[in-house]
Order: structure tokens, then C-alpha cells, then sequence
């Protein structure tokens, strides 16, 4: 007779073979890389969105303080043809006749409407600015609006700068708006 002899054989050092041992440290190595790299990505894009928020404030408030100076040259609306975009190169709008004065030059004002309204994109590069922008000249019983509106245009970053001047002897309020319609990080 045969006898049989059961014997139990024991995997419990198996377990911890090489095979686990490597899969564990390259599953650990490979957590660690996509942690730091994802860190990496999420500081870039959150210091690129930063720059062009405040980059967007910059444009506001410059297109604000360049509208209320006299321009380059000082009579820069008796040079240009408004209805010809090739003559406006060499020029820097400004609205106001002399430097610290806020009182807006009712002619260049007039140029300025006929430049944006004749062709938008290149009293951009005139403005110096990258951004959409739309400008709203107001009081009581006056409403000037220069550029392209916000709200119809599909605008999703929208900033704003306001500034008080004078037409005609007249105080008004200007509102300048530079928007895009892409979104940014605030």
C-alpha cells in the first residue's frame, strides 16, 4: 500500500520576490515623476495666465493715459487720411491738444471714430495694444462708444479703466474697456 503523504507548501516568502519588489519600486519612481512633472506644468500655466491678466490691466490703464495725451505727433489727425489705414503708421492716438490737459479735442476725437469705424484692426496697432478694446465717452446726455462692444462680441476677460475729462468745457466720464474672448486665469 501506498501511502500518501500530503505536504503543504508554503508561498508566503514567494510573495516578496523580486518580481514585486521591482514592480513596486518602478510603480513608486514612476508616481513620483508625474507628480513632479504635473507640479512643473501646473506652476508654468499659472504664471503664464497670471502675466496675461496683468498684462490686460497694463493695456487698460495705458490706452486710458495715452487717449488723454496729445498723441505723436500733436497734430497727428491733419497727417493722416482716415479712410487710408497705410497712413496712420507713423502715428500715436491721443485725444487731448497739450500734455496734462484733459480737455479732448473735439477734431481728433471725430479722426479717432472715423479711424475705428473705417478699420478696427489697425487702430489696434495705433493704439498699441493687443487686445480688443471699446471705449465709452459719457454724461449726461452724451454717449460716445468707439471699438467693439463687449457684450456683443462675445467677450469672456473683460478689464476696465476710468478716467474723468473734458469736452467742450463739458465734464465726462471715460470708460476704457480691454477685453478678449478667450478666457484667462484671474
Amino acid at each position: 500500500m501506498f501511502m500518501q503523504i500530503k505536504t503543504k507548501k508554503s508561498f508566503k516568502a514567494q510573495f516578496w520576490s523580486f518580481d514585486v519588489i521591482f514592480a513596486v519600486i518602478i510603480f513608486t519612481a514612476a508616481i513620483t515623476v508625474l507628480t513632479f512633472t504635473w507640479n512643473n506644468v501646473s506652476n508654468q500655466l499659472s504664471a503664464t495666465y497670471s502675466n496675461t491678466a496683468e498684462m490686460m490691466q497694463t493695456d487698460a490703464a495705458t490706452l486710458a493715459q495715452s487717449i488723454l495725451s496729445p498723441g505723436y505727433p500733436r497734430d497727428w489727425m491733419s497727417v493722416i487720411n482716415t479712410t487710408n489705414s497705410s497712413t496712420w503708421a507713423n502715428i500715436s492716438i491721443g485725444l487731448t491738444n497739450s500734455t496734462g490737459s484733459t480737455s479732448i479735442s473735439s477734431l481728433k476725437l471725430y479722426a479717432f471714430m472715423a479711424m475705428s469705424n473705417y478699420d478696427y484692426q489697425d487702430t489696434k496697432s495705433a493704439l498699441g495694444i493687443g487686445y480688443e478694446y471699446y471705449i465709452i465717452i459719457s454724461r449726461s446726455g452724451l454717449n460716445i462708444t468707439i471699438g467693439k462692444n463687449p457684450i456683443t462680441n462675445n467677450a469672456v476677460t473683460v478689464y476696465s479703466y476710468k478716467e474723468a475729462a473734458r469736452i467742450n468745457g463739458m465734464p465726462v466720464k471715460i470708460y476704457v474697456i480691454v477685453w478678449t474672448p478667450q478666457p484667462i486665469a484671474v
